[in-house]
């Protein structure tokens, strides 16, 4: 380890970097500006900073990457880590940002009211294709205090018991969730596009046709959406909130309120963090918060159960239903498990049908031990498929750096890189829902 000294000379060098990255107004605040720090660490050192309440993600092989500014920097140096600078946390924005449309924020971002108008337009455009569901309330709405209905949409090209919340309608159902996690941007936009996608496309395109006669599509575009106005309220510097809104619990500020949705799901709840200002903060209780209690209600409604309750009891050949949670970043298709190193009984089905979505987006393929390097309990595609025998993945979208890299990309990455990328593999998803273990 570095001297005393060499550590104050290395923290003066990298705030000459930033100054000299960021550059103007945003170079004279790098000290508070949260950058991406690249931190030599092994699993069990970086399980030890999530526990500290640092703000811990995926690095490369060795690595984790820590978001804070230098004061985080020197505390991780005071517990005798070596961070070095990795990568910026916010992108430069074009020139045009001041002149973006109403309910967008950096760079074209849209808002949750934004999301929310979409969601009863396309409804109201495309009434024998889509239905609009209120699946629940945000934590904020629970409380009285502001807040959203979690929404949901249903498309397809509807017949008698269609998009009726039944688990016997005859189509099989592909379902699709974004922005859990509130501050990861663009899934939120790739759910939209998604939509457009099928509904706007289902008169001209042969594959958006075939998609809606056939199957189900259900989309939550924004399951965290009080996360999401955090988020947002901070315009072209867009706040990290991960978290929902809820601040019942400790004594915590800023963006290190709430609970991370994405640990609070009833199956496999209890292996992560019981700090309340931490990221990974899984909450009082196994579903303890209304997005999380909205999210497995609908699933529950439109997925039969068809796995048995033992960890090694696979789903049968004959299962159908897909779902993918989008996530950001590390460029990933995550297989289950994610609450243990272990291998799920679905091992061999998931690596084919994973290879087909990695055709189109070229992501890698393995369990959380084999991308993001650490175990997820309470995770909503382990209840999906741990639950109901649904074939779950997670897509984490983007790199972990540069201009289309990390939580806050450019918002023209959206359509120069994302959906080009994952449109193909969302099609194949949808595709796939009738006979998914059978791929």
């Amino acid at each position: 380890m570095a001297s005393r000294s060499l550590s104050r000379l290395a923290l003066v060098a990298t705030g000459v970097l930033l100054t000299s990255l960021l550059g103007g107004t945003a170079g004279a605040q790098a000290a508070d500006t949260p950058v991406f720090w690249r931190v030599p660490a092994t699993a069990a050192q970086a399980q030890a900073l999530a526990a500290a309440g640092f703000d811990v993600e995926e690095g490369e092989a060795g690595t984790v990457n820590v978001v804070g500014g230098q004061a985080v920097a020197g505390k991780l140096r005071a517990l005798g880590f070596r961070p070095s600078f990795f990568d910026t946390v916010y992108k430069d924005l074009p020139a045009e940002t001041n002149r973006l449309a109403a309910d967008t924020f950096y760079g074209g971002y849209r808002t949750v009211t934004a999301h929310e108008n979409h969601l009863t337009q396309v409804a109201a455009a495309h009434p024998d294709l889509a239905t609009k569901y209120t699946i629940g309330q945000s934590w904020k709405k629970t409380k009285g205090q502001g807040g959203h209905d979690v929404q949901a949409i249903c498309l397809t090209k509807k017949q008698a018991g269609d998009c009726t919340l039944s688990t016997t309608s005859p189509k099989p159902k592909f379902f699709l969730m974004a922005q859990i996690h509130a501050r990861e941007l663009s899934t939120g936009e790739l759910a939209w596009r998604f939509i457009d996608y099928l509904a706007d496309g289902y008169a001209t395109d042969a594959t958006a046709k075939s998609i809606l006669d056939t199957t189900e599509v259900w989309v939550v575009p924004i399951a965290n959406p009080d996360g999401v106005d955090i988020v947002a309220s901070g315009g072209n510097s867009p706040k990290l909130q991960r978290k929902n809104a809820n601040n019942s619990r400790g004594s915590c500020t800023g963006t290190n309120i709430g609970v991370d949705l994405n640990r609070n799901s009833t199956f496999k709840w209890g292996g992560d963090s019981n700090s309340a200002c931490s990221e990974t903060y899984q909450g009082v209780s196994a579903g303890s918060e209304p997005e999380v209690q909205a999210l497995e209600k609908l699933a529950r409604a439109i997925f039969p159960d068809q796995r048995g309750t033992g960890d090694n009891d696979p789903a049968p050949s004959t299962a159908k239903g897909t779902m993918i949670t989008l996530h950001s970043y590390g460029n990933d298709i995550i297989i289950p498990w994610g609450f243990t190193q272990a291998t799920s009984p679905n091992d061999a089905q998931y690596r084919r049908l994973g290879a087909k979505y990695a055709a189109s987006n070229g992501y890698l393929v393995g369990t959380n031990e084999e991308t993001v390097g650490y175990d997820t309990t309470g995770t909503t595609d382990d209840f999906t498929y741990g639950v109901l025998g649904v074939a779950s993945v997670t897509f984490e979208v983007g790199g972990s750096s540069g201009t289309c890299g990390g939580f806050l990309p450019r918002y023209t990455c959206v359509d120069s890189t994302f959906w080009p990328k994952n449109k193909g593999a969302l099609i194949t998803a949808a595709k796939a829902a009738a006979a998914p273990y059978q791929q």
